[in-house]
């Protein structure tokens, strides 16, 4: 091991060297090709003044190479995202701070980050001369119209001799991650067809289905109502025993989103499926915003990790941070190999009531039978369901997917067709304004202003 260390370090020193060399500029290699050149000539020609000048010319560029690679510039790099979460087609501005903590100045730099191809062009920015303690600012700006997370670095440091002879590349080893995240659009309140349990109009009791033998009594406390006091409880353990309060039932909604790459036919930012995600995206941070316990799931029978059976909801900042991670999750959101919605009933069928909102791609008769019946554990559903070959088309909804709306709104369904380029604010209005279905469960209107809208 003793005898392996030097022969190391002089490796690596070769190595360098070799590097150094390498960044040799092509005004450099052009010095030096002339002065090997004239050297050469002077050498055949016996001329000792253009021996001189070929010496000069070929000393030089290996000069700026020796001084270049031995300076040790001691230069902080610092990235700042603002902000860190945009949506698809929103810019983000990326901040660059440089600081010189060395003693010396530094000569010309250049400064390189990498970012990929799909956020723009490389930005490069020059700096003359940064003093001893001395520090500099820069910025660029990035944009995406696809959604997905994407590595900002690392941030590459470029040095340069004042003639220009040579220049070395040194790279910092951090890096930042920006997040695009599907487009979201404001929608209005409305009043949407089906059952509802929640606060507002579509409240529920927890009492309400209990009878008289099911009431769970408690002790009397100071300030309870002698008329809630439970008599026969009050009988059996010998103390006063009051009946518990009615507890209100939080309001629920699931997003259920098809991904099947089976159920889509086209691909790229204005394709049925990054319509869907968007859809769903909006009306995710839409129930949100109201304090409703939402949840997200997949055809894949897949939840959002970390949610509770019901789904989010909470403070504030806990909605806030439960947007922010719905949107980390659809931001990167793929099609599933799956051809099936059974994982999404089996999901369904054991979960509670409450809103159901889809959004669905092609389906064939058997999806389209199963998706019916998903009705049956739910309250209110609607249904934003694509067709992907019109949107590769432009055409007019097909006759099929008109019978896939029609069986579902048999079923009980709220349930619209989504032509190419629809507005998800214009269909969420029409969906408040479908009646419900004859013969579905529930059938009327229920006010959701304030549960869902």
């Amino acid at each position: 091991m003793a005898a392996g260390g030097p022969a190391a370090r002089d490796g690596e020193s070769m190595g360098g060297v070799r590097a150094a060399l390498g960044g040799l500029t092509t005004r450099g290699r052009s010095f030096l090709a002339a002065g090997v050149a004239a050297a050469i000539c002077a050498y055949v020609l016996g001329q000792a003044d253009l021996l001189r000048v070929g010496l000069l010319l070929a000393v030089l560029p290996l000069i700026c190479v020796t001084v270049l690679y031995r300076t040790r510039y001691q230069v902080a790099a610092s990235r700042r995202l603002s902000p860190q979460r945009v949506p698809a087609g929103a810019e983000a501005r990326v901040h660059l701070r440089m600081e010189n903590v060395s003693r010396l100045p530094t000569g010309l730099l250049m400064l390189q980050d990498h970012v990929p191809y799909v956020l723009g062009p490389r930005p490069r920015f020059v700096l003359d001369r940064v003093e001893a303690g001395g520090r500099r600012e820069v910025s660029y700006r990035v944009r995406s119209d696809l959604r997905g997370r994407y590595p900002l670095g690392p941030l590459q440091l470029r040095l340069s001799d004042p003639f220009g002879m040579c220049e070395l590349t040194r790279s910092f080893s951090a890096y930042d991650t920006l997040t695009v995240v599907p487009r979201t659009e404001p929608l209005p309140p409305v009043r949407l067809p089906g059952e509802a349990s929640g606060y507002g109009e579509g409240r529920q009791r927890s009492l309400a289905l209990a009878g008289e033998d099911d009431v769970i009594p408690r002790e009397y406390r100071y300030g309870d109502d002698l008329r809630r006091v439970h008599w026969r409880s009050t009988a059996r353990y010998g103390e006063l025993m009051v009946r518990r309060e009615e507890q209100p039932q939080r309001a629920s909604c699931t997003v259920l989103l098809d991904t099947r790459e089976v159920a889509y036919q086209d691909a790229g930012p204005d394709s049925a499926f990054e319509w869907a995600v968007s859809g769903a995206a909006s009306v995710l941070v839409h129930m949100l915003e109201r304090g409703v316990a939402v949840r997200l799931l997949t055809d894949t029978g897949d939840a959002l990790p970390g949610e509770s059976a019901d789904g989010f909801a909470g403070s504030t900042q806990e909605s806030a941070d439960a947007a922010g991670l719905m949107m980390d999750t659809l931001a990167v959101i793929d099609h599933s190999e799956g051809a099936g919605l059974s994982r999404a009933y089996d999901v369904l069928r054991g979960g509670g009531g409450g809103l159901l909102v889809a959004f669905i791609g092609d389906l064939d008769e058997e999806q389209a039978a199963l998706a019916a019946r998903m009705r049956q554990r739910s309250g209110a559903a609607v249904a934003f369901v694509l067709d992907s070959g019109t949107w590769l088309t432009g055409g007019a909804v097909a006759g099929a997917v008109r019978d896939r709306v029609r069986q579902l709104r048999e079923a009980g369904w709220t349930a619209v067709a989504v032509p190419p380029g629809a507005s998800l604010v214009d269909l969420w209005r029409h969906a408040g304004l479908a009646p419900a279905s004859p013969g579905a469960p529930g059938s009327g209107t229920t006010g959701l202003s304030g549960s869902w809208s």
